[in-house]
């Protein structure tokens, strides 16, 4: 089924934008509402996000009676497109890893100190003032509720914070939007990569494509079968003498387990889940035979190790979590050393078209845009080292030799610390283009990997305090804006949109969304209380961050000679992972595979992934390609499906107080 075609077609136009302008705040408020308030939807925790899907469902079905017989009301495959791309970039700000982990996190060291803790003495006097909520009368209304946020009382100690934190934000989100200019033709026309996740959306708006997608049998036997399934367990939840259908959601398979060593299966993640979420069935069509394989394999080899080692009584204290933390983050490391890499002769080609006007006539027509994206680069990179003097200067106030090399010793810490992120950021970006997998990857964060590196002593209680501050917006990188940047380039091909409207869309998305978010998450957890009423208040993420940062002041852990052995190991494997898959053509383990599998991305997705693999391998062999693109649109179908009625119960539950079915976890 072709979901990208060359049609006549216009490009940017204004009522679009204005209608992503006013569905931004309204999706972000239902986002808020129902992750945070409700806990009722994780649709920002998937590659693919939920409600932007079954807003452009709403918008399309009625657009394609406009067409017939209203066209010149009707909106056209750009506006739906950038309609689309709008709202799911502002929602990567209200996602679930980003803003509302910014929530948990802003107030939490001061709000929650106590003598067990010890916070205070730790580490506050460490943390900028500025960029922190202190007062304990504004948290208040945060954790208990039933306050007006917007107040002048209440707002004044939160202006300055998400100010800073909001500034940062889109610095870095500025940065990631030069680099996807610099790499797009690369991975988009050159490398033709697969972009498994812009199917849906694109078949969805596509006006040659559309009708036929919407008249498709199959796309609504699929899209019945998810729907029913959905229909049936959530009017069991709200009925439990409803019928029900088990094995949807997760099944946790480690409690017929008890004993040792295969109790094992349990230790690590999240137990060993049997899930067959529709959804992730249809979405791992999409994904390459071998990759799909690889993703349940590791998985399944990373629990069979584990019940070897327990077998072998290698699973002491020492040994309990069995390293996949320092394995998963050289093996992504690994992934990005080879991905950028690879990309360094092409790096080299833009250069010299930007900078020396060296080049093909089509490549020359980009010369400006290109020259712009590194000037972007070196302004962002100077922007972050004056964020970083910032920080460094609300600890040391006084200029002497001493400041002085702690503010350098700082500054090398800080850039290590967003090297390893931008190393990630384009690590997972590649990875979406080509495979489209879920990517979860909570086992790997920047800190952990510089502490393990260079032990607490040499990093020093400040940086470390810092460091572990923007925990927020490195714990799992779910909802990462820059794959999300790029596939919104992507979806543009095709069709009228340019490159330089669209980046000025996705621009204005970032700022819009990440303001509606503020607003959001302030107006709802200060009515309801973030421990009174909101059952997703990710005050986990302040946890995380500030237990685990207690926990490094008060047992100064050195340099970590075993856990960089595991990130050595994790990175040979997939070192020698692609040697392998470059030497042999049948090869059918894929690099990438084994970083997702050891690193959470698979532990709620690896069956379904088996039962997409099991499927597609079926219908590949015995029907070739022609009957492969024949189910396409039946899982595009599956996908849309459970979507829509995901969100039809993320509507229901809050209207009627409850919370109801979620499709996911």
């Amino acid at each position: 089924m072709e979901t990208i075609s060359k049609i006549k077609d216009v490009g940017v136009r204004f009522r679009a934008i204005l209608i992503g302008l006013l569905l931004i705040p309204i999706n972000n408020y239902w986002i808020t509402l129902i992750e945070v308030r409700w806990y009722a939807l994780d649709g920002t925790c998937l590659p693919i996000f939920i409600t932007p899907i079954f807003m452009l469902f709403l918008i399309a079905l009625p657009n394609l009676l406009l067409r017939k017989y209203a066209p010149r009301w009707a909106l056209r495959r750009p506006d739906l497109l950038i309609i689309y791309i709008m709202i799911v970039i502002a929602a990567t700000l209200a996602s679930h890893d980003l803003v509302q982990n910014l929530f948990g996190t802003i107030g939490h060291a001061h709000y929650m100190a106590n003598d067990t803790n010890q916070y205070e003495k730790l580490f506050w006097r460490y943390l900028p003032p500025n960029m922190f909520v202190t007062d304990k009368l504004a948290l208040n209304g945060l954790y208990k509720g039933g306050v007006d946020p917007f107040v002048w009382p209440i707002m004044r100690f939160w202006i300055a914070p998400l100010a800073l934190w909001g500034s940062l934000l889109l610095i870095l989100i500025g940065m990631m939007l030069c680099m996807n200019i610099i790499i797009r033709k690369q991975w988009t026309e050159n490398e033709k990569l697969v972009f498994p996740l812009v199917q849906l959306p694109i078949a969805m708006a596509a006006e040659d494509s559309g009708p036929r997608f919407y008249a498709n049998k199959l796309m609504w036997i699929g899209f019945a079968i998810a729907f029913l399934i959905g229909l049936i367990n959530g009017l069991h939840q709200l009925y439990p003498s409803m019928p029900f259908l088990p094995g949807i959601k997760g099944w946790n398979l480690a409690a017929m387990f008890p004993n040792r060593p295969w109790n094992a299966v349990g230790q690590t993640g999240n137990g060993l889940q049997i899930a067959s979420y529709p959804f992730a069935i249809g979405l791992a069509y999409f994904i390459p035979l071998d990759l799909s394989f690889s993703c349940w394999f590791f998985y399944v080899l990373r629990k069979l190790w584990q019940v070897f080692c327990t077998g072998m009584g290698w699973d002491g204290m020492a040994n309990a979590q069995y390293y996949w933390d320092m394995q998963s983050s050289g093996a992504w490391l690994a992934l990005s050393i080879i991905i950028i890499a690879g990309t360094v002769p092409y790096l080299k080609s833009v250069w010299r078209v930007a900078f020396r006007d060296e080049g093909s006539p089509e490549d020359l027509a980009e010369a400006k845009t290109y020259r712009y994206a590194f000037y972007g680069l070196a302004v962002g990179a100077v922007l972050l080292m004056i964020f970083s003097r910032y920080m460094a200067i609300t600890l040391n106030t006084r200029l002497n030799p001493a400041t002085l090399i702690a503010t350098v010793k700082f500054m090398f810490f800080f850039m290590a610390f967003f090297l390893l992120y931008f190393m990630l950021s384009i690590s997972i970006t590649r990875i979406r283009a080509e495979l489209g997998t879920p990517h979860e990857i909570v086992f790997v964060s920047p800190q952990i990997i510089l502490l393990s590196i260079f032990g607490f002593n040499a990093i020093g209680a400040a940086n470390m305090t810092l460091m572990q501050s923007m925990y927020w917006f490195n714990r799992g990188y779910r909802s990462h804006p820059m794959p999300n940047q790029l596939e919104a380039m992507k979806m543009a091909e095709g069709t009228s949109i340019k490159i330089k409207p669209l980046i000025f869309v996705l621009g204005l998305s970032a700022v819009v969304g990440l303001l509606s978010s503020y607003w959001m998450n302030l107006h709802i957890t200060y009515a309801a209380g973030a421990q009174a009423k909101c059952l997703g208040f990710k005050q986990w993420v302040g946890a995380e961050s500030f237990d685990r940062l207690a926990g490094y002041c008060k047992n100064n852990p050195g340099v970590d000679f075993t856990k960089i052995m595991y990130m050595i190991v994790g990175a040979a494997i997939v070192f020698g992972l692609k040697s392998f898959r470059g030497a042999f053509v049948s090869w059918p383990f894929h690099p990438a595979g084994y970083a997702l599998a050891i690193s959470y991305a698979m532990d709620y997705f690896w069956f379904a992934f088996f039962l997409s693999w099991l499927l597609k391998l079926i219908i590949v062999r015995y029907g070739g390609m022609k009957l492969h693109n024949t189910f396409v649109p039946f899982f595009l179908g599956l996908v849309l499906g459970d979507f829509f009625i995901g969100s039809v119960w993320a509507i229901i539950g809050p209207i009627i107080g409850q919370q109801a079915y979620r499709i996911f976890i």
